[in-house]
This record gives C-alpha cells, sequence and structure tokens, in this order.
C-alpha cells in the first residue's frame, strides 16, 4: 500500500540507497556481491523464515535496479554478472521493464470463493440455494464450497447474510487493467509483455515484493559526478514527495546538493501541453475524428493503441509534458542531461523510446530519487530553501490529479474559441479507461475530450510515490493555490513552443 512505510518498502529503499552509494563512492562493482549480506545482515531472516531467500531476492532486486535482468533460479552465475555494461552513464532501458523475482512469488490463488469462520450454518443457507452449480453443501453444521465445481460467479457471496464468503484475487492480476499477468507452468505469477503497459501497478499491488522495475540510479549518480550538467525536469507531483513540511524551494535545494545544476517543474510543460492539445483539439474535431484522448499519460495511451488501434490517431500527437520541459532545458542548456523524477514506471517506457532518448537521459521514481538523498545523507527537510520557484501555472501542476489535464485544456479552448462548448470525460485506472474507450467507440463521447489516467487518483497514484494519494491530492490543492500563474496561456515559456514543437 502507497503512502504505508512497510518491510516491503523497507527492503526496496535500503537496496536504492545501498546502489546510490555504491556509484557516490566509485566502489568496485564486485561490492554488488556484498550488499545482501549488509541489507539482511544477520543469521535470523527479518522478512522471511528463510534468511538465504531474502538474501536471494535482495540480491535480484539490486540487479534490476542496476538496469540488469533477473536471473532464472536455474541459473549459476555471480550477482554481478553484465554489470560493467549497465555501469556506464549512458545506459537505457533494457526491456521488459517490469519483472517477476520467481522464487519471490507466493503463487497466490486466484479468484477463488471460499467460506470463513464467519459461517453460521443458517437454516436456510441461501448460498447453497443459489448456486448454480450445486457446488456448495454442509459439512458439520458449515458451508463448504467444492472448488472444482465452482464457475466463480459469486451468487453465493451476494445471497450470504454473514458476509461469510470471500473472493480471493491475486494482487497483482486485480491490479493489472491490461490482464496481462497470468500463471506459469508453477503457479507463479507470469507477465505478457504484449499487453503490458509498464504502469507498475502490479510492483505496488505485490505483498511478497515479487515484482521490481528497473532503474537507472547507478548511472544518474555517474553522470552528476561527471564534468556535463546535469538537470532535474520534476512531476507536478512531487510536493511533499519527500518529506511532510517540503516546499519547492527546498526540493530545489536538495537537488542542488546531490549534483544537479537546477531544477525545472515538468508542470511548465504541461502549461504548454495544454495549449498543443488544445489546438490540436479544435483542428481535428469533429473535422476529422469523433473524439480525442489525451496524450500525457504514457501508460493510458499505449493502452488505448492496444485496445483500440484503428483510434490509434484520435490520441493527441502533442508532445507529453515530460518531454516538451526536457526540450525546453535543452534549448536553454545545450549538451546538458535531463532527469525527469516523477511517480511513473510507464515514463521509464517512454523515455526508452528512440524518439524521446535525447530528449529525456533518465527517469527516476520518487522512491529512487528518495534513494540518493539517503545515500548522500540529505535531509530535504532541512536544507536552506532556495529562492521562491513560480515557473509554472496552477493549471499546469494539476495534471498531476485526475482531471487536471482535461480542466486545463478545455480552460484554454475557451480562451482560443469562446464560442465551443466543450464536453469531457476521465477516467482513472486503466479498468475505466477501457471502459471508456468501448464508450466512445459505441458513439456515446462523440465530440468530446477523453482524459485518460493509469493511476488511482491520477499521477499522484502512480507506482513509484512515497506518499498517500488522498494527502498528496490536499497538497497538491495547496500548491496550485500558492501558484503565481492561473493558465497555461500565462507561461513565460511560450516562445520555446514553435521553437520544440517543430524540431
Amino acid at each position: 500500500m502507497r503512502g504505508l512505510y512497510s518491510s516491503k518498502a523497507e527492503i526496496r529503499h535500503k537496496v536504492f540507497t545501498e546502489i546510490a552509494k555504491m556509484a557516490f563512492e566509485d566502489a568496485p562493482l564486485s561490492k554488488i556481491e556484498d550488499l545482501p549480506y549488509e541489507i539482511v545482515p544477520g543469521e535470523i531472516g527479518k522478512y522471511y523464515d528463510n534468511i538465504f531467500l531474502e538474501r536471494a531476492i535482495v540480491g535480484e532486486r539490486l540487479r534490476a535496479t542496476m538496469g540488469l535482468p533477473i536471473r532464472k533460479m536455474s541459473e549459476h552465475a555471480p550477482l554481478s554478472e553484465g554489470i560493467d555494461a549497465s555501469a556506464i552513464d549512458e545506459k537505457y532501458y533494457d526491456p521488459p521493464l517490469i519483472n517477476i523475482i520467481k522464487f519471490a512469488c507466493h503463487a497466490c490463488p486466484h479468484n477463488r470463493f471460499f467460506i470463513t469462520d464467519a459461517c453460521q450454518g443458517c437454516l436456510e443457507h441461501p448460498c447453497i440455494e443459489v448456486c448454480p452449480k450445486n457446488a456448495i453443501h454442509m459439512e458439520n453444521g458449515r458451508s463448504v464450497i467444492d472448488q472444482e465445481k465452482c464457475i466463480k460467479c459469486g451468487k453465493c457471496r451476494q445471497a450470504c447474510p454473514y458476509s461469510a464468503i470471500v473472493k480471493q484475487e491475486r494482487p497483482c492480476m486485480k491490479a493489472c487493467g491490461m490482464n496481462a499477468i497470468g500463471n506459469d507452468e508453477y503457479g507463479r505469477a507470469d507477465i505478457d509483455y504484449d499487453k503490458c503497459v509498464s504502469c507498475g501497478m502490479c510492483l505496488v499491488s505485490c505483498p511478497f515484493s515479487a515484482i521490481v522495475d528497473k532503474s537507472q540510479i547507478y548511472q544518474t549518480v555517474l553522470a552528476l559526478k561527471s564534468d556535463t550538467p546535469v538537470y532535474a525536469a520534476i512531476a507536478p507531483s512531487f510536493i511533499h514527495q519527500f518529506g511532510s513540511h517540503t516546499t519547492p524551494e527546498l526540493v530545489r535545494s536538495a537537488l542542488k546538493a546531490v549534483g544537479f545544476e537546477d531544477m525545472m517543474e515538468v508542470a511548465v510543460g504541461a502549461d504548454l501541453c495544454a495549449i498543443q492539445e488544445a489546438e490540436d483539439f479544435l483542428e481535428n474535431v469533429p473535422k476529422n475524428q469523433k473524439w480525442m484522448g489525451t496524450s500525457c499519460c504514457p501508460a493510458w495511451s499505449v493502452m488505448a493503441k492496444k485496445t483500440l488501434p484503428e483510434y490509434a490517431d484520435y490520441i493527441s500527437m502533442s508532445l507529453t509534458p515530460m518531454v516538451l520541459t526536457a526540450r525546453v532545458i535543452k534549448k536553454q542548456h545545450p549538451n546538458c542531461k535531463v532527469v525527469f523524477i516523477g511517480p511513473c514506471a510507464a515514463k521509464k517506457l517512454e523515455a526508452s523510446r528512440r524518439s524521446v532518448r535525447s530528449e529525456v537521459d533518465f527517469v527516476l521514481t520518487f522512491e529512487e530519487m528518495m534513494g540518493i538523498f539517503e545515500a548522500q545523507q540529505i535531509d530535504v527537510e532541512k536544507v536552506t530553501p532556495d529562492d521562491s520557484l513560480h515557473q509554472s501555472s496552477a493549471l499546469g501542476k494539476g495534471f498531476a490529479a485526475s482531471g487536471g489535464v482535461a480542466k486545463a485544456v478545455v480552460e484554454v479552448i475557451k480562451k482560443m474559441a469562446p464560442e465551443r462548448e466543450i464536453q469531457t470525460v476521465n477516467a482513472e485506472g486503466l479498468d475505466e479507461c477501457k471502459k471508456m474507450l468501448m464508450l466512445a467507440k459505441a458513439g456515446k463521447y462523440d465530440g468530446y475530450l477523453l482524459e485518460g489516467m493509469a493511476c488511482p487518483g491520477g499521477c499522484i497514484g502512480g507506482a513509484g510515490v512515497l506518499k498517500d494519494i488522498r494527502r498528496a491530492k490536499v497538497h497538491l490543492g495547496n500548491d496550485m493555490e500558492r501558484s503565481q500563474k492561473k493558465n497555461p496561456e500565462e507561461s513565460e515559456y511560450l516562445d520555446y513552443l514553435d521553437l520544440i514543437t517543430n524540431e
């Protein structure tokens, strides 16, 4: 659960911090062989009953954090195998981005109904009466489900007056809006990469920490230590991610302390994106297409194109805020490198595209960035704040929450074409996004602007966040209120729009 510091979060944070330390300290790459013993010291397991299993899991997580592939249990090789190829500051993400550590997977049962101790063995036994396959019978005064006969219809659960019947679902499967997770021959989770869009929802939903994404922490630190200037492009959802009392000015100062030249809010790119998408909508709807989908969430965009390839052109061709911000930075500072820092696993997938690589050199989640801060023992709440930061508009910042993209685009359209009446619909979570798409295909949303967000609550609920979604939304609202600029048209970066979109 995001926002909860659990043993799973503790493992992840220790791994991120230790890999960052390796890079900062110029430790020999063979150091990775020792790290499982430093992260899980002693002779008694802390997380599982088996300390050897704990260290093996940590070892694979270390490899993924270095950008290396997860090994099969049947393979015998040093933990550091292949590490030389990843220990460079030009390393891109190699597919697959999201990986399952098979020996950490619990092979959870999925889509199973079973009767708990809450069963009272009542006289009416409605569960038996409603079952269409006679899969329920009484034993020792209690209802029992024959799993061989059960068709998982759920009628028994709906009928039970004591709520004694539970539906058990594998968390990663339940979280996956693409139905991309199935079983391997041993009943463990397995990802169909033809369906996966790297949203990372399975990653945050697995209670056994068996699902892991690759990282560029090591490579980012090498870049920070080089002579090449490195700039941070930070997503609008960063507010209070690094501490309850942090401000944008404190985060900017902390980033400079670890080696960044400066920080730019990706909300700057969001302002430009809102203008682009407004122009796109006015030009094409309904003249060339029945509706238009927003472009900023890569997992939603890829899902839409996979689900309805015949409507792929209906998704806005506007550049995403991440890419627009990176282009602004590189126009201002040629030959620099840009690190996108945000809540999103799918942004790693986006940045791995050849068309984006020249703009965004590295992608880190907030969780991974916290590992870099901790490696340098930087408490973001205690640094000296930088100058006041007012780069973007309130509506640009609002891209971080579900509904915020559509709201910003509509406000721009009102200025461009006051006579136009714009209707919008938004969905969060890929399951709901699919339903929205199907309704659009059926003609229910002709003339609409569709906003899709892969994560619950929008970007503030992404796979790489550190804070609870509800609190993050409150803090985001407060940051929007303090913004000196209210609308995207007030952006001081408007002159860059033609320069960076005609390349």
